[in-house]
């Protein structure tokens, strides 16, 4: 196997499944070149619903170059309202053009800002906020400026359709012909999961799970990067140096607004122990407290489909001992999606049977997004498991949590399969992902550069 780009690897993304070179090339050199719709999933009622019942403005935004927070953060100030009165259903790319839906709680259509950068429709009215997962995937145009060698998609396509469990045969040799290919590639969390240009979200993770809440908050404070701006990475190396709270906050840029939220907050404490550090790291939104825990599940699940892969099990169907979860009998039509809350152990019996809904996309085989309700599977899957959880010195249990950093953990499917069409003149993918995939994963096989070249 091909290994992986060493920034890719310190993510747990240990190989590419495609050996062929890669095209080369970037993404996002211009927003319009990454465009990305959400496939809504929410239900609403009309804008002139009763606002007693249905308390919740829901709006579409297509976006242009904002990060979802960063937008939240805008909205909320300009209605003068809490940013925790706004939900979303997925956290979108800064780099890129995205359209999504929000739900505001307490306000009528009448009081929408114009927001430079934001083009803002009004959808309706619901009965709750959106949350986390509220929509069924996205849909992706993305265009690489500057490749290298564009005809290497076709080796590159074929070697993805027959790790998705396809027939690679009739893959047309030019890309301009490959117009809804199946292909399939392992279901990591990209690197954006955890910081495209200072990955450490899963750091701090790891810190709150073991219940050390000076080194989550110095993990988000410190550890300076090299893609950061000088005065950034000069202001890191102090704070780390020195614990001087008072004279950090002088020193971080007024754009790094959460990292001077918790130097505030140290800096006014009379005393800082470990209780002071958990209550520094709450001063970020909650949803960030959230990804936080979720950055390392994620690392813990990267780790271990690196490990399938080296162990050489197979992805598209299930061996003895792994955990199924079948198709959400309700997504829309022709979109794959798992749905872990049905679920069942592969017994020897039943690999084949099960192996053949895993075929016809009725069921996927599953690794944890481990949490304090995680049982592991068995055989050589549960080992790998097992194996990874130790290395990382974790086990469910560490994830009962205080406040927004718990987690009752889920399964996530293994692989991630969608239909891709790509066109030339410039070199264009088209595909649409489930909620929960990660478009530069499927791209990173392509492009096979540094990952800061994908966003």
């Amino acid at each position: 196997m091909r290994p992986a780009h060493p920034t890719e690897r310190a993510v747990g993304m240990a190989h590419y499944v495609s050996d062929a070179d890669g095209v080369g090339g970037v993404l996002r050199s211009r927003a319009e070149h990454f465009r990305v719709r959400e496939v809504e999933r929410f239900s609403t009622e009309p804008v002139d619903a009763d606002t007693g019942a249905y308390g919740h403005l829901v709006v579409r935004a297509t976006l242009r170059s904002w990060d979802t927070n960063d937008f939240v953060g805008r909205l909320s100030d300009a209605l003068g309202i809490s940013r925790e009165r706004i939900s979303w259903a997925g956290t979108k790319d800064k780099y890129a053009i995205t359209t999504q839906l929000f739900s505001i709680r307490g306000i009528d259509s009448g009081r929408l800002p114009d927001v430079n950068g934001a083009e803002i429709e009004v959808v309706g009215r619901a009965g709750r906020s959106l949350q986390f997962g509220d929509l069924a995937g996205n849909e992706f145009e993305i265009a690489v400026s500057g490749p290298d060698r564009p005809e290497r998609v076709t080796a590159i396509t074929r070697e993805l359709a027959a790790f998705g469990g396809a027939d690679d045969r009739s893959i047309p040799d030019r890309p301009s012909a490959i117009d809804g290919v199946a292909v399939g590639v392992p279901n990591f969390f990209g690197q954006q999961r955890f910081g495209s240009r200072r990955p450490i979200t899963h750091e701090v993770g790891l810190a709150v799970v073991r219940g050390d809440w000076e080194g989550a908050v110095m993990a988000y404070l410190g550890n300076p990067h090299a893609a950061e701006p000088e005065p950034t990475r000069k202001a890191r190396a102090f704070v780390e140096e020195t614990r001087d709270w008072p004279t950090a906050l002088d020193r971080f840029p007024g754009g790094l607004r959460y990292e001077r939220s918790m130097l505030h907050e140290l800096a006014e404490a009379d005393a800082v122990d470990e209780a002071t550090y958990r209550t520094a790291l709450e001063r970020v939104p909650s949803n960030l407290q959230r990804l936080f825990v979720h950055a390392a599940q994620s690392f813990a699940f990267n780790r271990i489909l690196s490990e399938r892969l080296e162990r050489g099990l197979p992805f598209d169907r299930p061996v003895e001992g792994d955990v199924a979860c079948f198709a959400d009998a309700d997504a829309p039509a022709g979109f794959e999606l798992p749905d872990p809350d049905r679920s069942q152990r592969v017994t020897g019996r039943r690999v084949e049977s099960v192996a053949r809904h895993c075929e016809r996309g009725r069921a996927f085989v599953t690794a944890p997004l481990v949490g304090r309700g995680t049982e592991l599977a068995d055989g050589e899957p549960g080992e790998i498991e097992r194996t990874v959880l130790d290395e990382l010195e974790l086990s469910p249990e560490d994830f009962d949590l205080p406040g927004e950093f718990d987690s009752t953990g889920t399964r996530r499917a293994v692989l991630v399969r969608t239909d891709l069409d790509v066109r030339t003149d410039p070199l264009t993918f088209s595909f649409a992902l489930p909620k929960g995939a990660y478009a530069t994963v499927l791209l990173r096989e392509y492009l096979k550069v540094d990952p800061v070249d994908l966003g």
